[in-house]
């Protein structure tokens, strides 16, 4: 706005652009300037040129914005893109169990020691009630679950089975653009973890680990990297 010194000595605005806000639709976001997730407002708005406070031309809309209800911040609509700290954690502890999952899918079912390791990576991601009996029942149900594929003379399911792939890349994928390196290669880690508790990677838990890489956006020298570093063999 315009402003002028009035007689009394306070500036007065002669004109200017005022923007008219309508809320449009509310939720729940992870507002980065308060840094924790907060109720926003989904705002559409219009402009308007005003002389002395009296809005006279229209000047064109505004937004969408997302406005914190908190802090009352504007932000652009693809802040919803970024998962809310409740969300966040689920994805992340459902990622773990499905790394997990298909570890011992891949051949670590017959051994206690793989077993046991994977549900203490799996109580310790947040599925506290995690037992053996409930893996081992979950990995069985993958593996007569022929009804999310088809498979043809051309196709190969892989060892973990086309069914636990496609629940790899749907638990991994959206996770991926949300995590720091480090937390990416956190997960191939302990997965990596579980397959060596009895032994040496066998070609199946190698597979399945490169496709749990693949899926975290890492590149395949950095899996095998953090493979051979959980194997404890020098790289």
């Amino acid at each position: 706005m315009l402003p002028v010194q009035g007689s009394s000595g306070r500036k007065v605005r002669i004109c200017g652009i005022r923007t008219s806000w309508n809320t449009v639709g509310d939720g729940e976001f992870f507002c980065p300037d308060c840094g924790g997730d907060r109720n926003y407002r989904r705002r559409t708005g219009r402009r308007r040129f005003t002389v002395l406070g009296v809005p006279l031309l229209a000047r064109g809309v505004a937004g969408p914005v997302i406005e914190c209800a908190a802090c009352h911040a504007h932000f652009g609509t693809d802040i919803l893109d970024h998962p809310t700290t409740i969300r966040f954690s689920a994805m992340l502890r459902d990622a773990v169990h499905t790394v997990a999952l298909a570890v011992l899918a891949a051949g670590g079912m017959s051994s206690r020691t793989v077993r046991e390791t994977a549900v203490h990576a799996v109580r310790a991601a947040g599925f506290e009630d995690c037992t053996e009996e409930r893996l081992t029942d979950l990995v069985e149900a993958l593996a007569a679950d022929t009804g999310r594929f088809v498979v043809g003379p051309d196709l190969d399911p892989g060892p973990c089975g086309a069914a636990l792939a496609i629940e790899l890349h749907e638990a991994l994928e959206p996770l991926a653009p949300h995590l720091a390196p480090a937390g990416r290669e956190s997960i191939v880690l302990q997965g990596a973890r579980i397959a060596v508790a009895d032994g040496p990677y066998s070609p199946a838990e190698r597979e399945v680990l490169s496709i749990v890489g693949g899926a975290l956006l890492l590149c395949s020298d950095d899996t095998e990297r953090l493979l051979l570093a959980a194997s404890g063999t020098p790289s």
